[in-house]
């Protein structure tokens, strides 16, 4: 997931050597860091995102902030 216009914000560390950051203000929302997502099979399964979340390519959930 990367926004083309979107506000990150602070590093708060990284997986699989991409950046998590706190929170990112996208044109679609406010979205906050939630999770990592289970690695299944090569690769991240879109069924482990419940309505409101997205995924970077490297498995990391955020959520739609409230």
């Amino acid at each position: 997931m990367t926004y083309k216009h979107a506000h990150y914000g602070e590093r708060i560390g990284s997986y699989m050597g991409e950046p998590i950051f706190a929170l990112i203000d996208a044109p679609e929302g406010r979205f906050v860091f939630d999770r990592l997502a289970r690695y299944v099979d090569d690769g991240y399964p879109l069924d482990q995102l419940s309505r409101g979340e997205v995924m970077s390519p490297a498995g990391v959930v955020y959520r739609l902030a409230d």
